[in-house]
């Protein structure tokens, strides 16, 4: 019996459609849409309406695990078992960032036969959307290091206080932290600098929030960037700097419309990672979908203590969205490595040790819960899965309250995820979803993070390094205390420590210093070691792809 075929085979062997005929299932006006060659094209601003009617559906997961729980797999899935039972529903998510693609993660667009496609464009450059963002986040660095040179027309912005890096979306350890303007008074001024990865640019994170060019205007004119010498904010609006980013911005604004491997209409729109940003495509394509499907398949980075709960906390608040369901994904693959499997034995049936790692998956479930959600569980298939332990799973979230339903996607599309959807639908009409934030916006900074620490992680408390108590007096001074709070941690745990898997108890979480996001408007704790740049893997998957002469590729996942 022949190999299931790879990612990209499957994809490059599918029966793509003209990006006009998905056009014309969402009924969009050829004057609404700017094509970018045959497959892939962006909408108009106008397709979004101001209160749009259509159900949004949230997928997260639990605490995801090296080894791949499928959850852009699970969204694309749904939305075709949505439109396989008559529905009529769009997908809508992020971009993918090519750090990813090249590094250790591989590409987002799906998995088996629940993929958006042109896959290859989607991974690599797409429409450009994160060229122009990366474009707009330099620029602005470029301006600041010009008017700190520049002596008749300065600002005089204190060197030692700039705290806008630069960007790059790819991973780079050695980027983290660079000296600039070496080699002379003429390269500028001497002073440390450092890269980002465009998903973690402050750029995406506006976009992803902003109603339209006006707000996008407002919100980039908000960037905090530095002190002066005698400790005023300056802002990039202080630069003059607005007019120019927006521009840059100007198609990146717009989303971006390509299809399934069904022929299913999906919107890809921003990248921000969740583990270091909000981790949610854009506010203007899940509007868009919204304004154009009965149903929006949406999804959130990671897991619900991340990913989710940022969606909710920012997202929605700041945009009046409110999900009419939700999606935990969970593996029981996954399930193992929380019960504490090795990497050699989640392949193997092992009863026991799902029900020792539902832990896990239950405290996402009572996250969503404490949300005002009742969400479904869906089960993404693996062939090394047995009955048995699908059945443990599917009686242990019984016992929560919640139905867990098997997807079969990956293998067999739209159809494998029927069921999924008739559950999704039946969640959504019993009329028990009423989304509900967990802090006031009123509430102290220290109250949001410590309902987030306890409440959403389950940890004891909050400890604060003497820098991050300091920046607490910053955060007044600058009044951001009104603001929602965008915590940056491991994913891979529901604590700050990568190491405690599955549902750890009796810890604390330490907040070792806050950044400002002023334009995107919200402060960021970082807690733990994780890193805003990443670095590639001892064998990145770059090392594999590559293409021929005909200029088929090869080596994307």
């Amino acid at each position: 019996m022949s190999s299931f075929p790879s990612d990209i085979e499957i994809a490059q062997r599918a029966d793509i459609k003209h990006i006009l005929r998905i056009a014309e299932k969402l009924h969009i006006h050829e004057d609404q849409i700017e094509l970018y060659g045959r497959y892939k094209a962006k909408l108009s601003l106008s397709l979004q309406k101001e209160r749009p009617t259509g159900k949004l559906i949230l997928v997260t997961a639990l605490s995801p695990t090296k080894y791949g729980e499928g959850k852009t797999t699970m969204t694309i899935g749904l939305s075709d078992g949505l439109n396989h039972i008559g529905k009529k529903a769009v997908a809508v998510l992020r971009e993918p960032s090519l750090g990813p693609v090249f590094g250790v993660k591989g590409g987002a667009a799906g998995g088996g036969y629940s993929q958006v496609i042109p896959m290859e464009d989607i991974n690599l450059h797409f429409t450009g959307d994160f060229a122009a963002i990366e474009k707009a986040n330099n620029l602005l660095s470029a301006l600041i290091d010009n008017n700190i040179q520049n002596k008749q027309f300065s600002l005089q912005i204190d060197p030692r206080t700039v705290v806008w890096k630069r960007v790059m979306d790819m991973n780079d350890r050695s980027l983290r932290q660079i000296l600039i303007g070496l080699g002379g008074k003429a390269n500028g001024m001497i002073r440390e600098d450092g890269f980002n990865i465009t998903p973690a640019s402050e750029v995406m994170a506006i976009l992803c929030l902003s109603r339209d060019m006006a707000d996008l205007k407002e919100r980039l004119g908000n960037i905090y960037v530095a002190q002066t010498f005698d400790g005023k904010p300056v802002y990039a609006r202080d630069l003059k700097a607005v007019g120019a980013m927006a521009v840059l911005l100007k198609d990146a604004i717009k989303p971006n419309l390509v299809q399934t491997l069904e022929g299913n209409p999906a919107i890809l729109h921003g990248g921000p990672f969740a583990s270091i940003a909000q981790g949610t495509n854009t506010v203007i394509a899940t509007k868009t979908g919204l304004s154009l499907a009965d149903y929006v398949v949406t999804e959130a980075g990671f897991g619900a203590d991340l990913g989710a709960e940022k969606f909710m906390h920012i997202k929605c608040v700041m945009s009046g969205l409110k999900p009419d369901a939700a999606v935990v994904v969970a593996t029981v693959r996954a399930l193992k490595h929380h019960g504490g499997a090795s990497k050699d034995n989640l392949s193997a049936p092992d009863p026991e040790t799902v029900k020792k790692g539902f832990g896990n998956l239950a405290k996402h479930i009572e996250n969503v819960q404490k949300l005002g959600i009742q969400p479904v569980v869906a089960i993404n298939a693996f062939p090394t899965d047995t009955q048995e332990e699908y059945g443990i799973i599917v009686q242990m979230c019984a016992e929560k309250g919640v139905r867990a339903v098997v997807s079969t996607a990956f293998a067999e599309g739209g159809k494998g995820s029927a069921n999924l959807a008739a559950a999704v639908i039946e969640s959504i009409e019993n009329g028990k979803n009423h989304f509900q934030p967990l802090y006031a916006l009123t509430d102290s900074i220290e109250h949001k993070i410590f309902t987030i620490a306890t409440q959403i992680y389950g940890a004891d408390g909050v400890d604060y390094s003497t820098k991050a108590k300091s920046q607490l007096n910053q955060i007044s001074k600058l009044g951001y205390q009104h603001l929602p709070v965008c915590m940056v941690k491991t994913p891979a745990s529901l604590s700050d420590d990568e190491k405690k898997i599955g549902r750890p108890e009796g810890f604390r979480i330490t907040v070792r210093e806050f950044e400002f996001a002023g334009g995107a408007g919200f402060v960021i704790p970082l807690l733990g070691d994780v890193m805003r740049m990443p670095g590639l893997p001892p064998i990145p998957s770059a090392e594999h792809i590559d293409i021929d002469e005909e200029g088929r590729v090869t080596g994307l996942f």
